[in-house]
């Protein structure tokens, strides 16, 4: 398997695992992916952050509102790896209820990651949202 094969199956299991857990109020497994090393960023499409505090209140907060996902669909657009870095561009299809209503959206997602350790990890997010 090649680099590029080992991260698109991460990109499928973990990290789409992560983002599940997260629209169903669980940041641990989002938290837990990112770097640990600055700088890290997240321009959100509700909200953004920079550093690894103002990253934990952002997922804590989003958690807080997320419950009950139906769905999430990681429609993968373009991705690739060279040497410890790797990036992905993709839509999130999701279904969700946010503060207790019912939402359904498609963010517009650019991530960008490096490998500590062996592993993986999410330095930066853009994301927005997708208007018809």
């Amino acid at each position: 398997m090649t680099d590029r094969d080992d991260f698109l199956v991460w990109v499928r299991t973990a990290l789409h695992d992560a983002e599940v857990a997260l629209h169903n109020g669980d940041p641990a497994p989002r938290r837990a992916l990112w770097s640990r090393t600055e700088p890290v960023s997240v321009l959100g499409a509700w909200r953004s952050a920079v550093g690894r505090d103002e990253l934990d209140a952002l997922f804590t907060g989003l958690a807080e509102s997320f419950s009950d996902c139906t769905s999430y669909v990681y429609e993968l657009r373009a991705y690739d790896v060279s040497g410890n870095m790797a990036y992905t561009v993709g839509l999130e299809h999701t279904s969700v209820s946010v503060d207790g209503q019912p939402r359904t959206y498609t963010l517009r997602v650019t991530q960008v990651y490096c490998r500590e350790d062996s592993a993986w990890r999410v330095v930066h997010r853009h994301a927005d949202t997708v208007t018809t």
